[in-house]
């Protein structure tokens, strides 16, 4: 006796729907059948495309899986944003049957459809973003046969330009970060995969003024990505001083070393929650980005920029990492509110675009990556279980906790009197920035320092205050202003 066939409903019936019918088809073996298509095109509807049926566009998904006795839903759409592909997780959702996705739409341009190839949805694809194009010649240009410090080289963004750069031949690359373990760990990785690099692995604090102008004195970098920051917004909140060490104190012992050494360009990597920051940690971001743009003014030897974006899919203390974690332990997956509404894009896709802004800028710019459209929480949450083949409410429940102290309902990507200009890369934007007094941001940044060494918590937020109008009375503490 045979298994009965599992009974298929291809989404999209393009050319990449039809090639994967055509797949299933070479393959009788995988005891696959297809049954009919789903298309949004509506001058599709009811014809017969490949030998089968085209019952509707993706809010008939649910009647089609029912009237055909479908088992499995396979996603043939390779060219679909995140909002399709979110949205037609919802309609899955209601059918409680397995659904897949087809490789990206360079697979299909290859050819090179196989069974074998189909896979589960996952976390990325609900970004549906596309993949990047950079200017390969114009980072090689300032990339290659130069030596480039990564600070935070350990940690996820940083392993991640280091990745990219290593495939631009840097004469050296060298990796500065405060934790051995991840930096072990990249180190390895990068000498398996690029035996040839000259990869110097540096253990040390960007506060440490004399190692790291020991560093710079050593090894003369050119080019400088400064990846290395407090990130935690929760964390940060408890502990103000160290926020203002790391993240403001830090920075400026990194840039002002830049110029005494020589480095020509010099990329600072900053965040959405910098913009009209509530928070300590994008307070810090913002104080950060106010001293890069002075200090690119005053000087002519390094090009000073700065990279604004948003959340990171997969990024260490993220969402979505949490999320998972909490779904393989069969625990509530815990949000902040439903309505909470965050920006994301790939690890490797802001790596890419951080390289990029570092060709294009020619000093004292602020430039927002492209982050695409933003995805609300409670809905991220619900579909990362039911990408992992578990039903929310009843597997697995959300439970609401609220919005904690520094953290926003919504991110932005601008401040109310920053405006965007086109670049000449279509994810890179680059916005106006603020004019504000070097003078007063001098003596601030003396009195931030001051108060942080005595570890003076209220004395560090009552000068973020001076700097911030917007950084007061968030979530019911006081702040002074």
């Amino acid at each position: 006796m045979t298994n009965k066939a599992t009974r298929v409903l291809v989404i999209g019936a393009g050319v990449a729907g039809q090639m994967v019918v055509e797949e299933i088809r070479r393959h009788p073996e995988t005891n696959y059948q297809p049954i009919a298509f789903i298309d949004d095109d509506p001058l599709k509807n009811g014809l017969t495309i490949a030998g089968l049926p085209v019952v509707g566009g993706c809010n008939d998904i649910l009647p089609a899986v029912k009237k055909g006795q479908i088992d499995e839903i396979l996603i043939a759409i390779p060219s679909a944003t995140g909002r399709v592909i979110r949205s037609i997780i919802d309609h899955c959702e209601k059918t409680s049957v397995r659904f897949r996705i087809v490789p990206g739409i360079y697979k299909i341009i290859k050819g090179d459809v196989q069974i074998e190839n189909i896979r589960e949805v996952h976390p990325a694809d609900l970004l549906g973003r596309e993949t990047v194009r950079l200017n390969t010649g114009g980072i090689a240009a300032y990339l290659k046969d130069k030596t480039i410090l990564i600070t935070g080289g350990g940690g996820s963004i940083g392993s991640e330009i280091a990745r990219q750069a290593a495939l631009f031949a840097p004469k050296r690359l060298l990796l500065f970060c405060r934790g051995e373990n991840s930096l072990f760990e990249i180190e390895n990785e990068l000498r398996e995969n690029h035996p040839e690099l000259d990869l110097v692995p540096i253990i040390g604090d960007i506060l440490d003024r004399s190692r790291v102008n020991h560093i710079f004195q050593k090894f003369q970098p050119r080019v400088l990505f400064h990846a290395a920051a407090h990130k935690h917004v929760v964390i940060m909140e408890e502990n103000p001083t160290e926020a203002v060490k790391n993240n403001v104190l830090g920075t400026q012992v990194l840039a002002e070393a830049a110029v005494l050494h020589g480095v020509e360009r010099f990329i600072m990597l900053s965040t959405d929650k910098a913009v009209n920051p509530v928070s300590v940690m994008g307070a810090s971001k913002r104080i950060a980005e106010f001293f890069i743009q002075g200090l690119s003014r005053e000087q002519e030897i390094c090009r000073f920029m700065t990279v604004r974006f948003g959340n990171v899919l997969g990024s260490r203390g993220s969402v979505v990492p949490r999320f998972l974690a909490q779904i393989k332990k069969r625990k509530p997956l815990t949000i902040t509110d439903p309505e909470a509404v965050r920006y994301f894009m790939t690890i490797a896709e802001a790596a890419r675009l951080v390289l990029q802004a570092g060709a294009i800028g020619e000093g004292g710019e602020i430039f927002v990556l492209d982050m695409g459209e933003p995805i609300k929480i409670g809905r991220l949450a619900r579909q990362l279980i039911i990408l992992s083949g578990l039903r929310p409410d009843e597997d697995i429940s959300i439970k609401t906790i609220g919005l904690r102290q520094g953290e926003k309902l919504r991110e932005e990507l601008l401040t109310s009197r920053e405006e965007l200009d086109a670049t000449r890369h279509q994810n890179i934007l680059r916005a106006r920035p603020d004019r504000f007094d070097g003078q007063f941001l001098s003596e601030q940044l003396a009195s931030l320092a001051d108060l942080a060494e005595k570890n003076d918590d209220n004395g560090v937020l009552a000068v973020i205050g001076n700097l911030l109008p917007c950084f007061s009375e968030v979530n019911g503490r006081k702040r002074l202003t």
